[in-house]
């Protein structure tokens, strides 16, 4: 993994894999504001994924905002938000026993009561927006096929409800039998299942329209134009680019995998995982009105996540389904370090394609006449050494900030964190930011001590000890 880690990102990669939400692209897909680059700015933003969004939407709707310009190496949204499974889903309970044992209660209450807060603001925004992102919220599922993976399950939630109450919406859970899961989600041979709140959106569709939104309040978006490198200049920073230099006076890294290649200290730290997914035609069995709920379906430290396209949206009753790294040649391990989205391997993506009919079983049916699989693609995320975002000024560095490295997770996690990154650059950073905003996710120097070994929900305790010893 030391070796995965050490992998260099580089710029995001010309003529990637096309999403299933990128089809048709948006009017912004080429978009540049201005046909020239300015020379100077108040702040640069570099992604156009949720969280460049949201941090130019925050900035911009503030009295006398300032001068914002964004810079997209590719196309508008074309990284990881314009390339995930479709999910607004936060799955706390995963993680919540390990932040408990290593933030204390109170902390880990608060990243579980985060972490809906953000599912809930991002469908409430496309709400108050009418942004047209075929906006669901209902139930989600997550059935178990692993032993160990349900008793930590059945452990996690009920610590989860004692410390945040029965009555706190986060804390909604309920449990089902391998019976029950069976018949109500019809998922035969699983061992148990659970289900909470979650809901569903198409992030590229919801992220442009925010793009379209913070536009209209004066952003200048430049997509196809890279940010190559930046350095200190005499009053800010000069971000390099191949159409000139651009000075600013505050500089944002929203670039999630990709940000080792422009501040090279974090090498190691936030480190590329490439996921797949794929968007397959509903098998002739599954019911017409549409399945009840979304689903992840978990076996021991894996598992795949599937949401069906509402009724009402373009292909509707479409799965999409991703997952499957483990099942690739030494467990998925060269997905690590890996930020090539313009293939997918042949593996993991016939793993997604059997996975529908595996897991569904007789419910499933026959395929469509023309064919399962309708899309497959992959895309890159940001994976940080001990399982955190990193949020905030970055230290040493005078007005470089970041917002990066959302564990592939980002749907509830990047909305509300570009709130807490304006709160910190406009110095409202005290007691009511803490009050909601997780202190595990700010930007820290201790944070860079540790060594990066995996995902953080698939090692031990002990072994993310080790890393931070060493």
């Amino acid at each position: 993994m030391e070796h995965r880690a050490a992998i260099p990102p580089g710029l995001p990669r010309p003529n990637p894999t096309v999403s299933y939400w990128q089809d048709p692209p948006s009017s912004l897909v080429a978009h540049r504001t201005t046909s020239t680059l300015p020379t100077s700015v108040s702040i640069v933003i570099v992604g156009s994924g949720i969280t460049g969004s949201s941090v130019a939407y925050n900035l911009l709707s503030q009295p006398s905002p300032p001068s914002a310009l964004m810079l997209e190496a590719r196309t508008a949204c074309s990284g990881a938000t314009g390339r995930n499974g479709g999910h607004t889903k936060c799955a706390s309970y995963r993680s919540f026993l390990s932040n408990m044992r290593s933030l204390g209660e109170e902390e880990a209450a608060k990243i579980v009561r985060y972490e809906y807060a953000c599912m809930k603001a991002v469908h409430a925004f496309a709400r108050q927006h009418n942004i047209q992102c075929d906006s669901w919220e209902g139930d989600t599922v997550d059935v178990i096929y692993d032993e160990a993976e349900l008793r930590s399950m059945k452990e996690a939630v009920t610590e989860l409800q004692r410390v945040l109450g029965k009555a706190d919406p986060a804390s909604g859970h309920k449990f089902w039998s391998s019976e029950e899961a069976a018949m109500k989600f019809l998922s035969p041979g699983s061992l148990g299942a659970v289900s909470y709140e979650a809901g569903s959106l198409s992030a590229y569709k919801f992220v442009t329209g925010m793009l379209e939104l913070a536009i209209a309040r004066g952003l200048n978006l430049q997509t196809e134009t890279p940010a190559l490198s930046i350095k200190r200049g005499d009053s800010g920073w000069i971000v390099e680019t191949p159409r000139g230099l651009v000075n600013a006076k505050k500089v944002i890294l929203a670039t999630n995998g990709h940000t080792a290649h422009l501040y090279p200290a974090l090498q190691g730290i936030i480190v590329p995982l490439r996921g797949h997914v794929t968007a397959q035609r509903p098998g002739s069995s599954l019911p017409e009105r549409g399945l009840p709920t979304t689903y992840t379906f978990t076996y021991t430290n894996a598992y795949e996540y599937m949401i069906q396209r509402p009724q009402g949206t373009t292909f509707a009753g479409d799965i999409v389904i991703g997952g499957g790294s483990t099942q690739a040649a030494e467990g998925g391990l060269h997905e690590f370090g890996t930020s090539d989205d313009t293939t997918t391997d042949p593996v993991i993506v016939s793993y997604l394609h059997d996975s529908t009919q595996r897991y569904f079983g007789s419910n499933w049916g026959s395929d469509h006449p023309d064919g399962r699989i309708r899309k497959a693609w992959s895309g890159i995320m940001g994976f940080s050494a001990d399982g955190f975002p990193l949020v905030g000024p970055v230290p040493g560095e005078q007005g470089l900030f970041i917002a990066a490295s959302f564990q592939g997770h980002g749907m509830v996690l990047c909305f509300l964190a570009a709130q807490a990154l304006k709160a910190m650059m406009s110095g409202d950073d005290g007691n009511e930011l803490d009050q909601w905003f997780p202190k595990a996710f700010r930007m820290a120097k201790e944070r860079l001590k540790y060594r990066f070994r995996g995902r953080v929900e698939t090692i031990t305790p002990k072994e993310l000890e080790i890393s931070v010893q060493e």
